[in-house]
């Protein structure tokens, strides 16, 4: 390509002043597209993000084929929710040791050593498979060693991006973010039901370990310095207990983690058990399945979009108090459905609410908490989402093992509905009081009550 050139000056002077009628409109829809991808305007976070649009579509790849494999071996709901929990429950026993890792160590390193495990995993999983060799034991053991090196990489990865974009613009990277992570979640699954389909499983986690190469080498050309040490308590128990006392006394973080954390048992582990929805509720296979879940990618790919151009701390307090109640209703909406067109359709929806809950937890914790404790209570958020979601898809597995599966979703979607609506009073005073208490360029202090 050739070097820009600017535009003639009496251009500019005329896109200045106004170029006639509509020309106040363009220039704010101008300003708010620039809003939404200013986080571009970082060099090292173009890197990292271009490795994460390739390493994410392998990852959602893998997801549906692992998800399928395991229903195609077992044909077992209780089986769907114990994978789910070997995958994500490693957190709940990690992940504080995470955050605190990313506090103390490089986090670029870590990452790079987290994604190296991955590789390794995705590669031996794709081996038994193709080799014509893998049982459910194989499924269960390669789940949790992708667990533990994930309870590792969420803190480490999700705290590394303040040092990409500075905190000024850091809203708007984890909207950017969110919106890569989608748009993969559209295109992952939705090329993993056709492939499946004809080739099968391993050639999913083939993909998928090829993938990784991007990643890596997209955080090994970053120019970003090395993280310094946080100085805290100098002992590992006394630093998660200072994490652990800002979640707590901030108000604002208190009630986002107790919400998180409710809908995430209740509501978010629905997603463990998409392959028997479709397999079991609509009479479906792995294309069906592939369907659902790039429709839950198209939802959350428009909330993720949205939301980038709308990452201002104000709005988003506004919104947090609506997101569980809306994610619970949807829910309900989903299990009641017995059309496939009607499934794609509220699982978009869904999506809506779970991703929207997810971004403004995570956007206005790192955005109010000061950058010392950004790693633990980043593995905080992690353990909390991470950690609860595997045991609602256990629990919630093993009594759909007795009960219909759209009567166990439902109930579920229920129960985070109720949740939400209670503490909505407390979690929108909390929130405004702790946004509008935020000096700029500084984090809020806690709020103790």
């Amino acid at each position: 390509m050739g070097r820009r050139v600017p535009a003639p000056r009496i251009l500019v002077g005329v896109m200045e002043r106004g170029g006639g009628e509509g020309s106040e409109e363009v220039g704010a829809a101008r300003r708010g597209a620039r809003r939404a991808v200013r986080a571009f305007a970082h060099r090292d976070f173009r890197l990292y993000i271009s490795g994460q649009m390739v390493s994410l579509v392998g990852t959602w790849m893998q997801s549906v084929a692992q998800g399928w494999l395991v229903w195609r071996l077992t044909h077992s709901t209780a089986m769907l929710g114990v994978v789910g929990f070997c995958q994500m429950g490693p957190m709940l026993a990690f992940g504080l040791i995470g955050g605190l890792a990313a506090d103390r160590f490089d986090r670029r390193r870590i990452v790079i050593a987290t994604q190296s495990v991955m590789l390794v995993q995705a590669t031996l999983l794709a081996a038994l498979t193709l080799g014509g060799v893998v049982r459910p034991w194989h499924v269960l053991v390669l789940a949790t060693l992708l667990g533990v090196a994930n309870a590792f990489d969420m803190p480490g990865r999700q705290s590394f991006i303040v040092h990409l974009v500075g905190r000024d613009d850091l809203p708007n990277a984890i909207a950017i973010n969110s919106s890569v992570f989608n748009s993969a979640r559209i295109v992952g699954p939705a090329v993993a039901g056709l492939v499946v389909a004809r080739w099968g499983e391993g050639v999913c986690f083939a993909v998928n370990a090829v993938s990784y190469v991007a990643v890596i080498a997209g955080l090994l050309a970053l120019r970003v310095r090395p993280t310094p040490r946080a100085a805290g308590p100098g002992n590992a128990m006394g630093e998660l207990r200072e994490g652990f006392a800002y979640a707590w006394n901030a108000r604002h973080a208190r009630w986002l983690l107790v919400l998180l954390a409710a809908a995430g048992f209740f509501g978010m582990s629905y997603s463990a058990f998409m392959p028997a929805f479709a397999g079991e509720v609509l009479g479906g296979g792995p294309h069906e399945l592939g369907m659902l879940l790039t429709a839950t990618g198209l939802g959350a790919l428009v909330a993720a979009s949205f939301l980038a151009g709308h990452s201002e701390l104000p709005f988003l307090a506004r919104l947090a108090p609506y997101c569980v109640p809306f994610f619970g209703a949807m829910l309900i909406v989903f299990a009641a459905v017995r059309s496939l067109a009607a499934a794609l359709f509220a699982s978009a929806l869904v999506a809506v609410g779970m991703i929207t809950q997810l971004f403004l937890t995570n956007t206005l914790l790192q955005s109010l908490v000061p950058d010392r404790l950004r790693g633990r209570v980043v593995s905080i958020y992690s353990v909390t989402f991470g950690g609860f979601a595997p045991l609602g898809s256990l629990v919630l597995g093993q009594v759909a093992h007795v009960l219909p599966l759209q009567t166990v979703v439902a109930a579920g979607g229920a129960a985070a509905a109720a949740i939400g609506l209670v503490l909505a009073r407390p979690l929108s005073d909390a929130v405004r009081a702790a946004v509008e208490a935020r000096v700029p360029g500084r984090a809020a202090e806690p709020e103790v009550r």
